[in-house]
């Protein structure tokens, strides 16, 4: 019986894919070319991960407009202890992050980055750890870090405060 229906949805699929179709079935007729001056939306291009000096977000928000808030940002970092600790030379599931503010991106020694991560050519600026913290899979597609992000500016920079100094 799934066979049957399977069979009958590629069938109605095939029967629509042919009735949008043009309906001119001669190949020969010369195409009717578009104007040059006719505008032709088009989709936005994925143009891959921002370059490893673009600090531009998302949201639009600049680092430099925010003032973070320490005991705030050790707060949000709640949401990161369960992969990572500010301890220096303690992995978890994601790399110490003792010091990451100024650190190249993938470096973190007895931590096994995958190649995205360890050849993003990143520093760990405060800007760009803005940035990231946003959307991680933006900035480094194929991390490990399975993290969605933090939409709102003020808790990343909260968190990059804490970070800065988590002692």
């Amino acid at each position: 019986m799934v066979r049957y229906k399977a069979l009958a949805g590629v069938v109605m699929l095939s029967a629509l894919a042919a009735a949008c179709s043009s309906g001119d079935s001669d190949s020969s007729a010369p195409a009717e070319a578009a104007p040059e001056t006719a505008a032709t939306p088009t989709a936005p291009v994925d143009t891959g991960p921002p370059a490893a000096d673009d600090v531009t977000t998302l949201d639009g928000v600049e680092y430099a407009s925010l003032t973070g808030d320490k005991a705030a940002g050790e707060r949000v970092f709640a949401k990161c202890r369960t992969c990572h600790v500010t301890d220096p030379g303690v992995n978890r599931i994601g790399p110490s992050l003792a010091g990451i503010v100024g650190h190249e991106a993938g470096a973190i020694k007895g931590f096994n980055y995958t190649d995205a991560n360890k050849n993003s050519g990143i520093t760990w600026t405060e800007d760009k750890m803005f940035q990231y913290l946003e959307k991680p899979q933006r900035v480094i597609p194929k991390t490990k870090m399975i993290f969605a992000g933090l939409p709102d500016a003020q808790q990343r920079a909260d968190l990059i405060a804490y970070l800065k100094d988590p002692s």
